[in-house]
C-alpha cells in the first residue's frame, strides 16, 4: 500500500518535471523568435500576402415591352493578365504579351487598342482631337508638340521594348502597355486583353500556362445582342473603367475590373444593370498563389424592360428609311440629298416611348466591328437624330405661338389679321405663301399663314413666347433614361451665347419656328402630346419596369409623371388649336397617304423650316383627335412631304396596339 503511494508520487513528480521542462523550452523558443530571429520571421511575414479579387456578376439584360431579348448574356472566355503572376521584368513580360497576341490573333480575335497612333511606320496620329492628343502627351510625359514618332519612341524606351522586335510588334506591345496603364493595371485590377476568344485558343493558352506567366483564361458573361437593329443608339454600350474614371467609380464602390455602361440605357440604368460583384481571397507566399477561396458569391444585375415593342420599332424605322428611298426616286433627283431624318412616337396618355427612328443608322454589331468607319462617315450614322438631332421646327412651332396668344388673352378665336402675302415691318419685308385676307387662328393653323403669326408674336413678345415654349418642353432636357439634347430657343439670350445680334425682325421669325431655334424630334413629339392633353405635359420615358434577373419579380414600375401643366385662363384655348390641326390633316392627298376616311380625326401641323440644306420638312400630330392615344413628330433633312409618313405610322399603331 505504501509502495503504491510512493510509485504514484514518483510518476506525478516526473510528469510535473516534464511539463515544466517543456514550458521552459517553449519560453526559450518564443524568446528566440521574438528577439534573436525576429528579422528572419518578419521577412517571411512580409512575403506573405492576401489579395481580394472580384468575381464578375452577370449584368442585367435588356428586353422589350413583351419580354423579348434585345441585350442578353452568354458565357465566354476572356484572356486576362494577372499582375500577381506577371513578371516584373519588362523584357520578359513584353515577350509574353506579344506571344499571347500573336497566338490569339491566329484564331480571329482582336484586342481593343485605343492608342491614337497608326499601326505601322511612318507613325502618325489617328485623331485630330487636340484634347485627346494633349491627354496622350501628358500621360507619356512628352512635350506639348511631340509627334506620333516622339510618342512611340517614348513608349519603346519606357517599356524597354527590344529593337529585335519588328516595327509592327513594337507598336502592338506599345498599344497594350498604354491600354494597361489607361485601365489602371494592378494586383487588384487585372487587365482583360481579349474577350470571347475561340475555344481552340483557350486550349492552346492553357497548354502554355508555364510559358505565358500571368496570362490566364477566365469565364465571363459576354454581352450578346439578340436584336442588333432595335434602338442601337438608345441601348448603348458597355466598356472597361479607364484610369481617369477610377476615382468616380471607386467612390461608388466599384471594383476597377468591372464593365460599366458607357452610353444609352446601359449607362442611364447602370445602377440597376450592374449586379453585385463577388469576391475571392487569394493567398500568395513569395508571389506564388497557395490558396484561393470564394468569400462572397456574385449576384446578377436586374433586367430592364423597355416601353417599346421591338417589332413596332423596326416597322417605324422601316417607314423612315422607305420614305427616304421614295424621295430619292421622285422629281428627277430633286431630293437626292435627302438621306437623313427621324421619327418619334409616344403614348399620348402616359409619355411612354413607342418608337424612335433615326436614319442613317447602324446595328449594334456594326458598332463593335466598324466603329472607326462609322465615326468617319459624313452622313453621321452615330448621331441619334430622334433625341439629339437639333432642327428648326418651322411652322410646327405656330401651335406654341397660338397657345401663348390665346391663353394670355391677347387674341380670341375670332380675332383676325390681314394677310396680303407681303408684310412690312420696320423697313423689313417678309412674306406668306398665300393670300389669306382677314384670317383667324384656326384657319391660320390650317393653311399655315405666316402673316397671322407675325402679327400675333408682336403681341406675345419674346419673353412670353420663351416661357410657353419651355412649358411645352422645347429647349429643355426631357430627362430620357438614355439621354437627350437640350437645344435652345430663339431669344436675345441665345443670340448673345452665339455671339449674334438680336434684332426686332428676329421676333417675327421666332414666332413661326425659324431664326436661331434648335429642338429635337422627341421634343416636338412631346409638344404634340401636350397639345393632345390640353396643356398637360408628361415626361417621356423609355423604361417600363425593372425586374430581377430571371424576370420572376417586378422590382419597380415606371408611373406616368406630369412635369408641366399650362394653366388655362380660357377653356377654349385648345379647341381653336385642335380644330386648326384637324383641318390641316384634311389637306393630305387621296390614296395611300390620306388621313381622311380613317374613322377618326387626326390633328397635325407641318413645317418647312429653313436649314443649311435649303429646307427641311417637319410634322407633329396626334390621334384620334377626340381621345388621343398616340402622339408623334418627324423630320426629313433637305426633303419635302414628310407628312406622307403619318398614315403609315397610324396604320402600324392600329396593327400593333389597336385604335379604339
Amino acid at each position: 500500500m505504501n509502495l503504491g503511494k510512493i510509485s504514484n508520487g514518483i510518476r506525478l513528480t516526473i510528469t510535473i518535471l516534464l511539463v515544466v521542462t517543456s514550458l521552459v523550452f517553449a519560453g526559450i523558443k518564443l524568446m528566440k523568435i521574438q528577439i534573436v530571429d525576429s528579422e528572419d520571421y518578419l521577412e517571411t511575414y512580409e512575403n506573405y500576402q492576401t489579395v481580394e479579387q472580384p468575381i464578375t456578376a452577370f449584368r442585367g439584360e435588356i428586353v422589350d415591352v413583351n419580354g423579348k431579348n434585345i441585350v442578353s448574356n452568354k458565357l465566354g472566355f476572356d484572356v486576362i493578365v494577372d499582375k500577381s503572376m506577371f513578371p516584373s521584368d519588362l523584357q520578359e513580360s513584353n515577350s509574353i504579351l506579344i506571344q499571347t497576341v500573336e497566338l490569339v490573333q491566329e484564331y480571329g480575335s482582336t484586342w481593343e487598342d485605343t492608342l491614337p497612333i497608326t499601326m505601322s511606320e511612318p507613325y502618325e496620329f489617328t485623331t485630330e482631337d487636340e484634347d485627346e492628343l494633349s491627354s496622350l502627351r501628358k500621360r507619356l510625359g512628352v512635350n506639348v508638340y511631340a509627334s506620333a514618332e516622339d510618342c512611340m519612341y517614348k513608349l519603346v524606351q519606357d517599356y524597354e521594348i527590344s529593337s529585335d522586335y519588328t516595327a509592327t510588334q513594337q507598336r502592338i506591345i506599345s498599344g497594350i502597355r498604354y491600354e494597361m496603364e489607361l485601365r489602371g493595371f494592378s494586383i487588384k485590377n487585372r487587365f482583360t486583353m481579349f474577350q470571347d476568344v475561340d475555344r481552340e485558343a483557350v486550349t492552346y493558352i492553357k497548354e502554355l500556362s508555364l510559358q505565358l506567366k500571368g496570362v490566364d483564361i477566365v469565364e465571363e458573361a459576354i454581352r450578346e445582342y439578340s436584336q442588333v437593329d432595335v434602338l442601337p443608339h438608345e441601348i448603348g454600350f458597355v466598356g472597361p473603367i479607364y484610369a481617369e474614371e477610377t476615382d468616380y467609380y471607386e467612390e461608388l464602390g466599384y471594383d476597377l475590373t468591372e464593365t460599366v455602361g458607357k452610353t444609352g440605357i446601359e449607362s442611364g440604368m447602370e445602377s440597376e444593370l450592374k449586379g453585385q460583384e463577388g469576391t475571392r481571397k487569394v493567398t500568395l507566399i513569395d508571389g506564388v498563389v497557395v490558396s484561393s477561396e470564394v468569400t462572397q458569391e456574385a449576384v446578377s444585375g436586374n433586367t430592364v424592360k423597355l416601353t417599346i415593342d421591338s417589332e413596332f420599332q423596326k416597322e417605324v424605322q422601316g417607314v423612315l428609311e422607305d420614305f427616304l428611298i421614295y424621295l430619292d426616286s421622285v422629281a428627277d433627283g430633286k431630293y437626292s440629298s435627302a438621306n437623313a431624318g427621324a421619327i418619334a412616337v409616344l403614348d399620348a396618355k402616359t409619355g411612354a416611348v413607342l418608337a424612335l427612328a433615326t436614319a442613317p443608322t447602324y446595328t449594334l454589331d456594326e458598332y463593335e466591328t466598324n466603329y472607326s468607319e462609322l465615326m468617319e462617315d459624313e452622313s453621321l450614322p452615330l448621331l441619334d437624330r430622334a433625341t439629339d438631332g437639333l432642327y428648326r421646327p418651322g411652322s410646327c412651332f405656330k401651335t406654341v405661338t397660338a397657345t401663348a396668344g390665346l391663353n394670355e388673352g391677347l387674341v380670341t378665336g375670332y380675332t383676325t389679321f390681314y394677310c396680303g402675302t407681303n408684310y412690312y415691318y420696320h423697313g423689313l419685308t417678309v412674306h406668306c405663301t398665300g393670300f389669306h385676307e382677314n384670317i383667324s387662328v384656326t384657319r391660320a393653323l390650317q393653311v399655315s399663314c405666316n402673316i397671322y403669326f407675325y402679327n400675333l408674336v408682336q403681341l406675345v413678345g419674346v419673353d412670353t413666347l420663351t416661357k410657353y415654349a419651355n412649358m411645352y418642353g422645347l429647349g429643355t432636357s426631357l430627362g430620357l433614361e438614355s439621354g437627350d439634347t437640350q437645344g435652345y430657343l430663339a431669344n436675345p439670350e441665345t443670340f448673345e451665347n452665339l455671339g449674334m445680334l438680336w434684332t426686332s425682325g428676329q421676333l417675327l421669325q421666332a414666332g413661326i419656328g425659324q431664326s436661331e431655334i434648335a429642338v429635337t424630334p422627341l421634343q416636338m413629339a412631346v409638344t404634340a402630346m401636350t397639345i393632345a392633353n390640353e396643356g398637360v405635359r408628361y415626361k417621356p420615358y423609355l423604361v417600363d419596369s425593372v425586374w430581377d434577373y430571371s424576370m420572376t419579380e417586378c422590382i419597380s414600375k415606371t408611373e406616368p409623371t406630369v412635369v408641366e401643366t399650362i394653366d388655362l385662363n380660357y377653356d377654349d384655348v385648345y379647341t381653336y388649336i385642335e380644330n386648326g390641326m384637324i383641318k390641316a390633316s384634311q389637306n393630305t392627298p387621296d390614296g395611300e397617304y390620306s388621313l381622311n376616311g380613317l374613322g377618326y380625326d387626326v390633328a397635325i401641323k407641318t413645317g418647312t423650316p429653313q436649314s443649311a440644306r435649303g429646307t427641311d420638312s417637319s410634322f407633329i400630330g396626334y390621334a384620334p383627335a377626340d381621345d388621343p392615344q398616340i402622339a408623334f413628330a418627324g423630320i426629313i433633312e433637305g426633303g419635302e412631304y414628310s407628312k406622307y409618313m403619318i398614315r403609315k405610322i397610324l396604320d402600324l399603331y392600329d396593327e400593333y396596339y389597336g385604335i379604339d
